[in-house]
């Protein structure tokens, strides 16, 4: 089951298609600055790497006389495209909004709508970024100050190329800003803690998430469709397979308490590097959590009507 989310207001939080509000935490400055470092470095390699390949190249053709001032020239456009435009393309493409240093920080690129970014996306951002931005090829230092004031002025925290692809950059799991999280039934932990969570996507999560707070505002035979359904899905993409024995809902509860306990543990993981690399970033070491499930009171009890 995929949930459409689009914002109420952008960068405060985002509504699901069941007219549930989530608070979602916008990534500022500090965050996206240090997976912007990260980007660099990456960047730096791959320009290196491809420099050494096309010096390789001439060398080659330089032999048999196919080289000249006009070709050498093309070759390092192609390689400052490549880098500036085509590395962040690529990774937000194929990464659903991440690029290797945006993932190391816990960031992810979302259109205003909530959805994924596709490639039309990704490609403007970073194209506006390129000639704007960084490294800026139109009027470098008046670009790069109107970029910064967007993002600290605005409550989205948008830079320019947020703004012409219709994008916002979230922290992609902060599980205080979650609200209620089903807590572990205890006959399930032990299982849990085995689990391979890697097939389950934010939407299903989010799906299953909605269903649990919300199942007694579903008339029969409704919820107990939709909850047979969801649980089809996540066993689908998640082992090992439950318990025989396991009722419907504690299964589905299982699952997310413990995904959200391993994102508290991550959380906690990447506060502790961006304080490492910046001690002064705020909100970089942020609030210890001192439990994976101290959410706010959960709307619902996690009671089932009828089992499923």
């Amino acid at each position: 089951m995929s949930v459409a989310t689009a914002p109420e207001s952008p960068g405060d939080r985002l509504v699901s298609g069941e007219a549930v509000e989530l608070d979602v935490r916008v990534a500022r400055l500090g965050s996206r600055v240090l997976a912007l470092i990260i980007d660099a470095f990456g960047q730096a390699v791959l320009f290196i790497v491809l420099f050494v390949v096309a010096a390789l190249l001439r060398l080659v053709s330089s032999a048999a006389g196919l080289f000249d001032d006009g070709l050498g020239q093309a070759i390092f456009t192609v390689i400052l495209a490549t880098t500036a435009l085509g590395y962040p393309v690529f990774f937000e493409t194929v990464l659903r909004g991440r690029t290797p240093g945006k993932a190391a920080m816990g960031l992810r690129v979302v259109r205003d709508d909530g959805g994924p970014v596709r490639f039309r996306q990704a490609f403007t951002r970073a194209l506006v970024g390129m000639t704007l931005e960084w490294p800026g090829l139109l009027l470098p230092v008046v670009t790069w100050v109107a970029s910064l004031g967007t993002m600290l002025v605005g409550r989205s925290g948008k830079r320019l190329g947020d703004w012409a692809a219709g994008t916002i950059v979230i922290h992609e799991r902060t599980p205080a800003s979650w609200g209620w999280v089903p807590a572990m039934p205890p006959p399930l932990r032990g299982w849990a803690a085995r689990l391979d969570l890697t097939g389950l996507d934010d939407s299903l999560a989010l799906a299953v998430r909605h269903f649990l707070a919300r199942n007694r505002e579903i008339t029969e035979p409704s919820r107990t469709a939709l909850g047979r359904a969801l649980a089809r899905e996540v066993a689908l993409c998640t082992t090992p397979p439950p318990p025989p024995d396991a009722p419907g809902w504690a299964y589905l509860a299982a699952v997310i308490a413990e995904r959200n306990r391993r994102a508290s543990v991550q959380l906690v993981k990447a506060r502790a590097a961006s304080a490492s690399v910046w001690p002064g970033l705020p909100g970089a070491a942020g609030p210890q959590l001192v439990g994976p499930f101290e959410q706010a009171p959960k709307p619902h009890p996690l009671r089932p009507a009828v089992p499923y």
